[in-house]
C-alpha cells in the first residue's frame, strides 16, 4: 500500500470507480492494529487502488471529508464516497465493505 498525497487520492478517485484511502496517525495505538489489517487487505485486493496517508500531512482531507477520528477508511464505490469506516472490526468485515 503506497503513501498518497491528497492529489493522488483525487486522481485515483477520478480514474477508478472504486478506490479506498486509509488515514491514520503514527502515535495512534488503534491505528497500529488497523494498519496491520490494511496490509492484509492490500495483499488480498491487489487490483483495488488503495493508498494510505498520515492525516497530519493531509489535514485538508480531515476538513473536507469531515473525518472525526483515526483510523479512518474512505471507500469510494461507483465514483461516490460510499463508506467512512472508523471501527476496523476485522479483515473479513473490511473485505465485505470493499466488495
Amino acid at each position: 500500500m503506497d503513501n498518497w498525497t491528497r492529489e493522488q487520492w483525487e486522481e485515483k478517485r477520478s480514474q477508478f470507480p472504486d478506490a479506498a484511502f486509509y488515514l491514520y496517525t503514527p502515535l495512534c495505538g488503534t491505528c497500529a492494529v488497523a494498519s496491520k489489517m490494511m496490509e492484509v487487505i492490500a495483499e488480498l485486493k491487489p487490483d483495488l487502488p488503495l493508498g494510505k496517508a498520515d492525516l497530519n500531512y493531509v489535514e485538508s482531507i480531515a476538513v473536507d471529508y469531515e473525518i472525526e477520528s483515526v483510523p479512518c477508511l474512505l471507500i469510494q464505490r461507483d465514483g461516490e464516497l460510499a463508506h467512512k469506516i472508523y471501527a476496523f472490526q476485522s479483515v473479513p468485515y473490511l473485505l465485505e465493505k470493499l466488495s
